[in-house]
């Protein structure tokens, strides 16, 4: 008798296929590296950087044109619980401000040429709250991650993974409470800059959503069905997707990183071609990075979400590419090299 198929088979089954980085690409970097007007590995992490594009691009000379910020904004039934400084309408709301060009996202975008998508999540549906029931079937589940798949359609060469729901701090808390264990306190902060009751309601949140739920979570996906927002699924997706055409990601903070941890939870060699844009000021998120294999490019004490820490950490990466690219070898240059004399 055959097992009945589950809907997130197909995720499986494309984690199982991930392809892998170039180490050609990756090694034809490393030397033309050695030739640039510059003592070797004086350029620090702008040099890995050079090179882990090249490697995931799949080309020795590494290329940003179309870099793209995805922002998946939904809202959660935890957030009744008050656990927010901010009603659910906030979400909402700040997607007309993406709209206008009104956030701090649209800013940076356009300091640093970015092109910006954001994607409405059903809104005015919240998941179900998480400390009751879990917050999605999982064939809603399965079919939110297809959603965030598509993100990336059309000609995308980086994709930097943002987040905008209000209450998904409290979601990643419980995703990283029910991956990583320890007690709720471990994995919550202030968020939104939560008062005391609120940060005390959040804890309890916390703890009463991964106690219900402990018996389901030793499957990662299963633990994104029942902890996890349909930012969440659609973040872990985006990524997914990248990965399968050879697209590097950047990921932004501690909301987008639960998508990440999930993902990392399946299977280690998951996040391969992603890096950590920022650490964000909300106090676990060092922690993740810890666990996920990720240091950050930057550390600017920053926590807004939206995309906000990866899109700035594309000023570096750009930086890096035409440090690579443009520079003049010691032979153009007609400068003497290193004396090995």
């Amino acid at each position: 008798m055959l097992a009945e198929a589950s809907p997130f088979d197909s995720i499986r089954n494309l984690i199982a296929l991930m392809p892998q980085a170039s180490e050609s690409a990756a090694a034809a970097v490393r030397a033309r590296q050695a030739e640039l007007t510059k003592p070797q590995g004086s350029l620090g992490r702008l040099e890995e950087i050079a090179e882990f594009f090249a490697a995931w691009q799949g080309k020795p000379i590494p290329s940003l044109d179309r870099p793209l910020v995805a922002i998946f904004a939904a809202n959660h039934g935890v957030a009744a619980k008050g656990v927010s400084a901010y009603p659910a309408s906030v979400t909402r709301a700040m997607m007309e401000n993406f709209s206008s060009g009104g956030a701090a996202i649209n800013q940076i975008c356009g300091a640093f040429g970015l092109g910006l998508k954001v994607f409405d999540l059903a809104l005015d549906i919240p998941t179900k709250d998480i400390t009751q029931e879990p917050a999605m079937e999982a064939a809603a589940a399965a079919a939110t991650f297809a959603f965030g798949m598509e993100a990336i359609a059309g000609e995308v060469d980086l994709l930097c993974i943002g987040e905008m729901g209000i209450g998904n701090t409290t979601i990643a808390a419980a995703i990283y409470h029910g991956l990583y264990g320890g007690v709720a306190e471990d994995w919550v902060g202030r968020g939104t800059g939560v008062d005391d009751g609120a940060l005390t309601r959040k804890i309890a949140a916390v703890k009463a959503a991964v106690a219900l739920h402990g018996p389901f979570l030793d499957d990662p996906l299963e633990l994104m069905r029942r902890l996890g927002g349909r930012e969440i699924a659609a973040m872990a997706g985006a990524i997914v997707a990248a990965r399968m055409q050879n697209i590097p990601v950047v990921l932004d903070g501690y909301v987008a990183c639960a998508a990440a941890a999930i993902l990392h939870a399946l299977d280690p060699r998951a996040l391969d071609h992603c890096l950590a844009g920022h650490v964000s000021a909300e106090g676990a998120h060092g922690e993740v990075l810890r666990r996920l294999g990720k240091k950050p490019l930057l550390d600017l004490g920053m926590r807004l979400g939206e995309g906000s820490g990866a899109a700035l950490a594309v000023g570096v990466i750009k930086a890096a590419l035409a440090c690579h690219t443009d520079m003049a070898t010691f032979a153009e240059a007609h400068v003497a090299g290193k004396d090995e004399g």
